[in-house]
């Protein structure tokens, strides 16, 4: 089973950056399409950003021009820079590879915790 581990969280004020990361402990990990996902609790998880295997990107309309999501094949890692961020950007993050919409490919890793508040 491939291991995912999302780093980068933390406390930030209203209108801060953060930028997490998230490493794959996958052979061949330029192959995938991945994705960051948030969830609070009570409330289902989404994805907010996905970036191609061919580095295509597209995100959810509720961070569509603050976020930024990337990837470095040669470290099998993603990366979601967050910027302008909000209290309601608050949640853990998680990463995945897309399967389709609504699917992903990998066990979920431990996610990592983004507190936006003053």
């Amino acid at each position: 089973q491939v291991q995912l581990v999302e780093s980068g969280g933390g406390l930030v004020q209203p209108g801060g950056s953060l930028t997490l990361s998230c490493a794959a402990a996958v052979s061949s990990f330029s192959r995938y399409d991945m994705g960051w996902y948030r969830q609070v609790p009570g409330k289902q998880r989404e994805r907010v950003a996905r970036i191609s295997r061919l580095g295509n990107t597209n995100y959810a309309d509720s961070v569509q021009g603050r976020f930024i999501i990337s990837r470095d094949n040669a470290k099998k890692t993603v990366f979601l820079q967050m910027n302008r961020l909000k209290p309601e950007d608050s949640a853990t993050y998680y990463c995945n590879s897309v399967l389709s919409e609504s699917i992903v490919q990998w066990s979920w890793g431990q996610g990592t915790q983004v507190n936006v508040s003053l």
